[in-house]
């Protein structure tokens, strides 16, 4: 730099710079943040996609806060997020934990736990709506070989969202890849260290694997949760948020209110309303973690 300014050699390095992130500069403002400033625009109008957008003010919003459909979303988006959400970790962990002790055949055993989370979403609708049928699906006919009554599963509001958590423990095999690829950096020395001081395997897995592995239990945490409360395909496809709203989850009465009644400015908002909520509790979380994330290095 001479006299304050960039030299020429240095403003060549920035536009380099510059042409290099220009695809994804175009992709962040043409398809992220320019639908949203629009989607923000069309919370004060009334718009069916056909006709041009009407300004109502805060109407929307008013109408918001009166429509119980919302909150009933909102609750059931709730409730899937925080029953799903830690089970699913649960599980996930306890597959990795499995998975990164030494095996025959393990590139297998890691292949098969990998393969539903890749299985197309409609062929994984199609075959859970087989396992959940009342008469002559899986699920009942293992409950009744053990002497259980069958369900209803998805056919039932007192079941249906308990039944698509536990079609969704199916597909964590994202989750237990992170997991494990979390588990191969914790350096095997620590876990010596703790056996010759005579930890037993809880006790290494509270005080050594659990700290070591915090960092990748907040990011598996945070995009659960953000993934988990934009839950859409497999509601949409077996239940279409029936029996009784008891599937309705947010992202699923954003898009019937845009693309099945053409309510699209209303849709918007909506779907503004579930943006504030998802930021608001991943803020909460980063803002949790200073205590109880382990850094190495940093403390």
């Amino acid at each position: 730099m001479v006299g304050g300014r960039l030299s020429g050699y240095r403003w060549r390095e920035v536009l380099d710079g510059y042409l290099a992130i220009a695809p994804w500069l175009v992709g962040l403002l043409g398809l992220v943040l320019g639908p949203m400033l629009g989607s923000l625009v069309l919370t004060f109008t009334r718009w069916d996609l056909f006709s041009p957008p009407s300004w109502v003010g805060l109407a929307n919003w008013h109408r918001l806060l009166q429509d119980p459909l919302v909150w009933t979303s909102l609750w059931n988006t709730a409730y899937y997020t925080f029953l799903g959400v830690p089970l699913t970790m649960a599980v996930a962990l306890t597959g990795a934990l499995l998975l990164h002790a030494p095996l025959r055949l393990q590139a297998l055993f890691r292949t098969a736990f990998y393969l539903p989370s890749v299985m197309p979403a409609v062929a994984n609708a199609v075959l859970w709506f087989w396992i959940f049928n009342p008469e002559v699906g899986l699920a009942n006919s293992l409950l009744r070989m053990l002497g259980l009554p069958g369900l209803q599963w998805i056919f039932d509001p007192v079941t249906s969202k308990p039944s698509l958590i536990l079609m969704n423990l199916w597909t964590t095999g994202n989750t237990m890849i992170i997991f494990l690829a979390g588990l191969q950096g914790i350096p095997q020395s620590l876990y010596e260290a703790a056996l010759v001081d005579g930890a037993g395997w809880w006790q290494r897995f509270r005080h050594v694997t659990v700290p070591m592995l915090s960092p990748v239990i907040l990011f598996n945490l945070v995009m659960g949760i953000i993934g988990s409360f934009q839950v859409f395909t497999n509601a949409y496809l077996l239940t279409d948020g029936g029996p009784a709203h008891s599937t309705l989850f947010t992202v699923l009465y954003i898009y019937q209110l845009g693309f099945e009644r053409f309510d699209m400015g209303y849709a918007s908002t909506v779907a503004w309303l579930l943006f504030v909520v998802i930021l608001a509790f991943t803020l909460l979380q980063l803002r949790l973690s200073n205590q109880w994330v382990y850094y190495e290095g940093l403390r």
